[in-house]
């Protein structure tokens, strides 16, 4: 690797890193908005499975023939507005994917324009305090990866859900939550803590 190149490398993967830790509060603060929204659909769908398990025709409320359906709709129309609001939660999510993608695609994107001056023992190449081009590289690649799947599960999830079908809604919160990945989440943290003293030398 020419010495007049691996500065500008270093600088990219700094800026790339100081981003992704930028990113990475950013999701988890999205993602515990997430989780009082899909407690209250479960609670929705608990409601409603309370409802249909009542005989209202057998109750003094009988005197209102139309209330059961007058309830179900209202339950329908509180978690259609939970829902809006989870997917205004994902487009938050997509732009926290979106800015790692794009973080990562333009260093790579460096790394693969300049290869013509790279050689193997200066990208390899790692001291106490700094880690190789190559290791970064990775782990950066890796966080993409992590973020990208995350992103695309909960999409996924949430096409799936429709207000009116309540009784999906009940384990929502369980299912949202199978699809974390902490030991990747765990390797995100360690490869920003690798890089501390890379980050603080810039």
């Amino acid at each position: 690797m020419s010495k007049s190149f691996l500065p500008a490398l270093q600088q990219a993967l700094r800026r790339s890193f100081q981003s992704l830790e930028s990113s990475q509060k950013q999701w988890a603060s999205v993602a515990a908005e997430c989780a009082p929204l899909l407690v209250s659909l479960g609670n929705l769908a608990e409601q409603s499975r309370a409802l249909s398990a009542v005989q209202l025709s057998s109750t003094p409320l009988k005197v209102f023939p139309d209330l059961e359906d007058r309830l179900k709709f209202k339950l329908i129309q509180a978690a259609d507005v939970l829902l809006s609001k989870l997917h205004e939660k994902m487009t938050s999510l997509q732009s926290v994917r979106d800015s790692v993608s794009n973080q990562v695609s333009a260093v790579v994107q460096l790394y693969q324009q300049n290869l013509d001056h790279l050689d193997l023992q200066a990208a390899t190449e790692r001291s106490a305090i700094v880690p190789s081009v190559a290791d970064m590289m990775a782990w950066l690649q890796d966080a993409e990866r992590h973020y990208r799947q995350q992103f695309l599960r909960r999409k996924a999830l949430l096409q799936t859900l429709k207000a009116e079908e309540l009784s999906q809604l009940e384990s929502i919160s369980k299912r949202w939550n199978s699809l974390e990945n902490p030991s990747a989440e765990r390797h995100v943290s360690d490869m920003l803590c690798k890089v501390s003293f890379f980050l603080e030398s810039g």
